[in-house]
């Protein structure tokens, strides 16, 4: 049978979010087998790549989503109007604004196939009533981390800030990833707070930025940080440009900690990347003991201590104390490459066999 052949929309959006750099990443993959087209009014654009093509390929969710209200489904509907496969990749569902879910809906009705990042997000679209009406064809899928540590590491401004206080013997207890409130990001200056109580010289460290448009998160991290008298104590680097940037800063983070609502699953990508990094992660234990099953990085990392699990209901004391353990634990070395390429070829083994097990069954 020839290789199936795919379309994969992505953003021209220079500052991506994680979803966009997994679609970017996806095209890479796949090779040869792949052409990727900017989402956007362009039928005719779109037309001439689908006759390439045996499937398209959509990610959600997009950051600029109202920007993007009625591409999606335009160009889920002209695949299926050209007799294509259309593969819908749904990183999240339930956590996400019940106004992006109106949009996604003529999407996923249109899909295929749709594929998971976890079984919790599969289990949440499961439950709702638009999953009657969707495609029984689904499958949850292993995402790899976005990132991968470059030869040569690039020093910022912030790295070398954060230099300076371990210079100052202080332990810089770290976050990557975006700063949104269903993140919980608070809970992590909490766990600082614990330690500053037991006269542990800590300085907490957030390697992202705040996700635009979310309320008063911005406004209420800072008055959280003030309120635990942490002001001179806590640093939001931003945006980062590139990996050499962020894994300079990574370089000078002690020890990583997330306390997630839930527990740890297999979409925190900020997780896996921090922890391929080299650096102790803390994070609490996933709810449900099968979450991680169907992804073997994860799991290796979990073996050799680069993941230090704590109790899905852990507080911040409990917390502390694994961030102190975590400090001085050695951690077995790894190179996460050989588990990530195995992660991108167990990925697209499953899109293949839907998307091949759609056309069969179609002609």
């Amino acid at each position: 049978m020839p290789s199936t052949r795919y379309l994969v929309m992505i953003s021209s959006a220079a500052q991506t979010c994680g979803v966009e750099e997994f679609s970017r990443l996806l095209a890479r993959k796949l090779g040869a087998r792949a052409v990727t087209q900017v989402l956007g009014f362009d039928p005719f654009g779109l037309l001439r790549s689908l006759k390439r093509s045996d499937a398209l390929v959509l990610n959600f969710p997009i950051v600029a989503w109202k920007k993007k209200l009625l591409e999606p489904t335009l160009a889920a509907l002209t695949a299926r109007l050209s007799k294509k496969g259309t593969v819908a990749i749904l990183h999240e569902w339930t956590s996400l604004d019940w106004k992006r879910r109106v949009v996604l809906a003529p999407v996923l009705l249109l899909a295929t196939e749709i594929c998971f990042s976890a079984p919790e997000i599969a289990d949440e679209f499961a439950a709702s009533r638009l999953s009657r009406l969707a495609t029984g064809r689904r499958t949850v899928i292993p995402i790899p981390p976005n990132l991968t540590a470059p030869e040569n590491v690039k020093p910022g401004d912030f790295s070398a800030r954060l230099a300076k206080e371990r210079a100052r013997g202080r332990m810089i207890l770290g976050q990557f990833g975006s700063i949104y409130p269903q993140k919980q990001v608070a809970s992590v200056l909490a766990v600082a707070a614990d330690l500053r109580a037991r006269g542990e010289d800590v300085f907490v460290a957030f390697a992202g930025s705040f996700i635009k448009g979310q309320d008063t998160v911005e406004q209420d991290f800072f008055a959280a940080v003030d309120r635990l008298g942490l002001s001179d104590r806590v640093a939001v680097s931003g945006f980062i440009g590139s990996e050499a940037e962020l894994f300079a800063i990574f370089g000078e983070i002690d020890v990583f900690c997330y306390l997630l609502p839930g527990g740890l699953t297999a979409r925190r990508g900020s997780v896996l990347a921090a922890a391929a990094s080299g650096k102790p992660v803390v994070v609490n234990a996933p709810a449900n003991s099968s979450a991680l099953e169907h992804h073997r990085l994860f799991q290796r990392l979990i073996e050799t201590r680069g993941i230090q699990l704590i109790p899905t209901g852990a507080d911040a004391g409990e917390a502390a104390d694994a961030v102190l353990k975590a400090r001085w634990t050695k951690i077995e070395t790894t190179d996460p490459t050989g588990e990530i390429d195995a992660l991108w070829r167990d990925l697209i083994a499953k899109i293949d066999d839907c998307v091949r097990e759609e056309a069969r069954l179609r002609d």
